[in-house]
């Protein structure tokens, strides 16, 4: 199945926009046992600055005098950095080469890569605050098809925990949950 990637980040920053929205208590817990709610949203927001300037070319190095720091509403943040970071996407060509911290890939594995990131940090959060966690059904399949094929390479990242098990006939975003170390069922 052919994945409209641009139209699913788009899908993925109104999830995680939508949970942002939600939320009551800035210090609660996540899944994610290393951030509470304000550490979480603002790791997806400094995922988000990076966007702009590394579609224009910049390196790791050249970008980082353009990351401000956050202040003020993480919320009017959040909006601001996703506004900034889909407007690189939409009008950036596709065939544009990022430079990364770890070398120089396509845009579009870069893509996915943020994508994945925003999808799984919006399920963390709507864990967090207690908000539905059913997440947009093709967004789900693209993350899936993305990350299904790298399940070694997600172990040994160090960014994920070992894949939870569920059943095979799991619904799929409870398989996608799991394959990034998180349980599906699990309640905060």
């Amino acid at each position: 199945m052919a994945f409209d990637w641009f139209e699913l980040a788009r899908i993925a920053h109104r999830e995680f926009g939508a949970r942002v929205a939600a939320i009551t208590d800035w210090s609660a817990p996540t899944p994610d046992r290393d951030w509470d709610v304000t550490q979480l949203v603002r790791h997806v927001i400094e995922e988000q600055q990076w966007v702009p300037p590394l579609l224009a070319g910049k390196t790791v190095g050249e970008a980082t005098p353009d990351i401000e720091p956050l202040h003020g509403d993480m919320r009017s943040e959040w909006q601001r950095y996703s506004d900034s970071a889909i407007h690189a996407w939409s009008s950036t060509d596709p065939r544009t080469q990022v430079h990364l911290s770890y070398g120089t890939v396509p845009l579009e594995p870069y893509l996915r890569q943020q994508i994945a990131d925003v999808t799984i940090h919006a399920w963390d959060l709507a864990k967090a605050t207690g908000s539905d966690d059913t997440l947009d059904p093709q967004l789900v399949a693209g993350v899936w098809s993305d990350l299904d094929g790298q399940r070694e390479m997600l172990s040994e990242s160090g960014l994920f925990a070992d894949p939870v098990d569920v059943p095979d006939d799991a619904p799929l975003q409870d398989r996608l949950i799991a394959l990034t170390g998180r349980d599906p069922r699990q309640r905060i």
